[in-house]
């Protein structure tokens, strides 16, 4: 077999590591594998692309490896849990930059590009672009570098009409003739469009926009991938894009939401209740009252959010459970698909935590048992666990699956104060007969619980 064979075979066997990798992150217990699986196809492709014979500049190259290498390890070990959200959503960011420099770079350095290669170039700056600006975007929010609430002004939505139907123009003219004005009037106003179409999306709804710009990221990577002519890059990017918008229709789903809803909706843009008068008051109650109950206790269910994230609190908070255990009490943790800011942020928390994995319970197999709950915990949740989707239907979250968590006998809210949730809305389980509030840090209230059991 020749060079080009061999290249051919590793770019075939990274494929195929990228699939098995993909296919591992479905589960928990796999998931680290998984991840692991995936770099080691995506090194093996780097490898085998070196060897290309049109790949000349060694040293250049090998100095972005190690520079990426760098940067990309000193993050993964400073990075906090809470920032990991953010962090995905730049790091889907620079892939789509990636793809628009591959596409820019082709344009003014590669021969003269005939119209399919046109066309993937165009495709690879225009989802490139969005997919950096509108990650930037959803970064500043989750990184509270802007607000979290949706952003409009008066014909935004009519903007941003005028600016794809431009796009998509500008394409045509562009796949057409070829005119390097139309390229880098593309590349502008795709970068616009992905500020303008990220903006008026509330921080309610940033796991749906991660795992759609994840998929863009993919897309746009496949797109390079055809106009470099790269195999493996369009398997890889294809891979993204796919298991990316199946990933954004199980979040769309998990809030019975269309995802035209998310993309302009602007959930959470009025802030408060959004619905019916909520009545009563916010009781609270002391770490020593709450521990007399979860002392009798004989099923106990904790449903973490992303307060729990904040607080750092998962490990403490599987301390806790293991001591509700040991006293005889069934402990399990419900996990709805969207708590916290990114798909699976709790089930990463809990696992670094080793939790083990048959605790943790899906919405719709812990829900049929809520009612013979004896204690619900609520770790920095808001509207995964609000009634209001179910009997108000004049909140904005009617209609959305929710953990049933005020169908528990006693239920116990951690929360920093009695501000609203990220959303911006009230939760009327808060205020109900059988909630009790444990105001502060909630690694310092568990902590308490935990100090309480060891005597």
């Amino acid at each position: 077999m020749d060079e080009k064979q061999y290249i051919d075979l590793a770019y075939i066997a990274a494929s195929i590591l990228f699939i098995f990798g993909i296919k591992m992150l479905g589960r928990a217990e796999t998931a680290r594998k998984g991840n692991l699986l995936s770099a080691a196809g995506m090194l093996l492709a780097m490898v085998a692309t070196l060897f290309y014979k049109e790949v000349v500049d060694f040293p250049l190259i090998l100095a972005g490896v190690a520079i990426g290498t760098a940067v990309g390890w000193v993050w993964a070990v400073k990075v906090k849990m809470t920032g990991m959200p953010e962090l995905v959503a730049l790091f889907n960011g620079f892939g789509g930059l990636a793809s628009l420099l591959v596409g820019w770079a082709e344009f003014e350095f590669g021969k003269s590009p005939d119209a399919v290669t046109r066309v993937a170039i165009y495709a690879a700056v225009l989802i490139g672009a969005v997919t950096f600006t509108g990650s930037f975007v959803a970064y500043l929010k989750l990184a509270g570098k802007m607000s979290g609430r949706p952003t409009f002004f008066p014909g935004q939505k009519a903007v941003n009409a005028v600016l794809f139907v431009t796009l998509l123009v500008l394409g045509a003219i562009y796949a057409a003739q070829g005119p390097a004005w139309a390229l880098y009037l593309i590349i502008a106003l795709s970068l616009a469009l992905g500020v303008l179409g990220v903006l008026p999306i509330g921080g309610g709804d940033m796991p749906v926009v991660i795992a759609f710009l994840n998929s863009f990221s993919g897309l746009a990577g496949a797109a390079a991938g055809f106009v470099i002519l790269n195999k493996v890059l369009i398997v890889a990017g294809c891979l993204v894009g796919a298991s990316g918008i199946i990933l954004t229709i199980i979040m769309c789903k998990a809030m019975n939401r269309t995802f035209g809803n998310v993309l302009f909706g602007g959930f959470g843009a009025a802030g408060g209740s959004a619905g019916g008068t909520i009545e009563g008051e916010m009781k609270a109650v002391s770490a020593e009252d709450a521990y007399y109950v979860l002392e009798a206790a004989q099923s106990v269910v904790f449903v973490p959010g992303y307060g729990m994230a904040v607080a750092q609190a998962q490990h403490v908070v599987k301390e806790l459970g293991s001591l509700l255990e040991r006293n005889g009490a069934e402990v399990r943790y419900a996990i709805h698909p969207v708590a916290g800011r990114m798909p699976g942020h709790m089930n990463v928390l809990l696992a670094e935590a080793d939790v083990p994995y048959e605790q943790l319970c899906e919405m719709d197999s812990v829900n049929p048992t809520m009612g013979q709950v004896d204690v619900a915990i609520i770790i920095g949740a808001n509207d995964v666990v609000n009634p209001a989707a179910s009997d108000d239907p004049g909140s904005p979250i009617y209609g959305m699956p929710i953990i049933k968590a005020h169908e528990a006998r006693t239920v116990f809210a951690l929360k920093r104060g009695k501000g609203t949730g990220f959303s911006g809305l009230e939760n009327a389980l808060f205020f109900r007969e059988n909630c009790r509030m444990l105001y502060g840090d909630a690694k310092e209230t568990i902590a308490g619980l935990v100090g309480q059991f060891k005597g």
